[in-house]
């Protein structure tokens, strides 16, 4: 089966700077697939030379069998894309920044107004329709911004952070509407903060780090492989004191953050026991998940 996407070796330098350092992966028809990584990994600056919206130092790009970016503008015919702000027109309402959007894909006025009733409807926005871009909400804004990016129909949807400042129900609406897309064999490729998003929605992902990729696998693959499946979270008075005995406990590793510990073990029951009678001790007894084997691959510290 041919790859919707293909990267190969790719490097992109700023100055002094490789914001992209050897990235390669390849994306399947009909799949979605999670770029993760700390601020400042590369994972936008990947999104952008797969569009051709950039030029990379080295490597190789073909997305939907053009190379880019020599014949990016082909390639983009057939993409969506969904950046990390909301780009509407404020001078338009919500059907009109449809159908100027879908000027700019040369479609008809006539093709463009056959598929707004179902973008809207897609959205949630049909109440909307006459609606100015300032009186919509964030999540409204967002929830437009997608439907926008299917104008053309696209085989291929480029998502950068699109549910970052959406609440809980604006999310899994957004979580629903994708799985949809999915069903009806679009493909996805999504970079996201949010390891339970990644963890819902991507069959595969690949996680990079100053530019450089670390691990590439299916979600349940990476915890299955790279974290103890036991995470035990424990804060409280006598924290300190339980945690210096905790690797007598069974426990494999341990992470002090603010005033939680974190205890990683193959087997937690000595652990756990150690803990059942311990009244100034707050526990969560947890299976480890993405977000531990993406900050145990990342680290902990902060990135500007």
């Amino acid at each position: 089966m041919q790859s919707v996407l293909n990267i190969e070796g790719l490097v992109k330098t700023f100055g002094s700077h490789r914001a992209v350092d050897g990235v390669g992966f390849s994306v399947a028809p009909g799949e979605c697939f999670g770029l993760l990584g700390p601020n400042g990994a590369g994972k936008s600056t990947t999104l952008k030379l797969a569009l051709g919206l950039m030029e990379p130092d080295a490597g190789r790009i073909e997305l939907l069998g053009e190379p880019i970016p020599a014949r990016a503008r082909e390639a983009r015919a057939r993409v969506g894309v969904v950046p990390q702000n909301d780009p509407l027109d404020p001078d338009f309402t919500v059907a009109e920044n449809l159908l100027v959007f879908g000027r700019y894909f040369g479609q008809s006025d006539s093709v463009t107004r056959s598929r707004i009733d179902g973008l809207l409807e897609f959205a949630q926005l049909g109440n909307k329709r006459d609606a100015r871009i300032q009186t919509l909400s964030g999540g409204m804004k967002r929830r437009l911004t997608m439907a926008r990016a299917l104008i053309n129909d696209p085989q291929v949807l480029f998502l950068d952070e699109p549910t970052t400042g959406l609440d809980p129900q604006a999310r899994h609406l957004i979580w629903e509407r994708l799985k949809r897309l999915l069903a009806q064999g679009k493909t996805i490729v999504l970079t996201t903060h949010f390891m339970d998003e990644a963890e819902r929605l991507c069959d595969r992902l690949a996680i990079v780090d100053n530019g450089r990729p670390i691990a590439e696998a299916a979600p349940a693959h990476l915890i299955a492989t790279e974290i103890e499946p036991h995470v035990i979270e424990v804060h409280g008075k006598g924290r300190a004191d339980w945690a210096r005995e905790a690797l007598g406990f069974g426990c494999d590793r341990l992470e002090t953050v603010g005033e939680t510990t974190f205890a990683y073990c193959r087997d937690a029951g000595q652990a756990l026991a150690s803990l059942q009678h311990r009244t100034d001790l707050r526990t969560l007894h947890r299976p480890a998940n993405l977000e531990d084997v993406f900050l145990k691959l990342t680290g902990r510290d902060l990135r500007d």
